[in-house]
């Protein structure tokens, strides 16, 4: 069955010009992309985007982090693509993500660490709703479907 996630590539990630290479790697693990759009974030979608942080220590800086440049948001569909999606990106923390991962290829940082992928199936309905409105995303099947899952 398929599954979709909200992942985006947050302003470093466009910033360092790394937006090709990691949707590459989303395209490489047979995910399909039905969402893509470029956004400059206003607050009130960062505050959305990162309520469940409200009220701790480094809430204020992801908001000032997310709203500081351009970001690519995606949705991404296809099976388990929750898990696969935060497989792609790594740990949180850049210095501690392992190789081969986005993170750990690309990443130093806790906070700027290229990516967002939503953690459930749950959030990322949650998200894909504020990121995205539903005649933005396309419905299709992908030629090579029968031979990535």
């Amino acid at each position: 069955m398929s599954q979709q996630t909200l992942i985006l590539l947050k302003p470093d990630a466009v910033q360092r010009r790394l937006a090709g290479e990691i949707i590459g790697r989303f395209e490489r693990k047979g995910l399909r992309l039905a969402g893509l759009k470029l956004v400059q974030a206003p607050r009130e979608l960062a505050e959305k985007h990162y309520a469940v942080h409200k009220g701790k220590p480094f809430y204020e800086s992801l908001l000032a982090f997310l709203t500081s440049g351009p970001t690519v948001a995606m949705v991404w569909e296809g099976r388990e693509a929750v898990v696969v999606g935060r497989n792609l990106m790594g740990l949180t923390d850049g210095a501690k993500a392992p190789p081969g991962t986005i993170r750990g290829d690309f990443a130093l940082s806790v906070q700027n660490n290229l990516v967002h992928g939503s953690d459930s199936p749950e959030n990322a309905a949650l998200e894909i709703a504020l990121w995205f409105a539903p005649n933005e995303l396309v419905k299709y099947e992908s030629v090579d479907g029968k031979w990535v899952g």
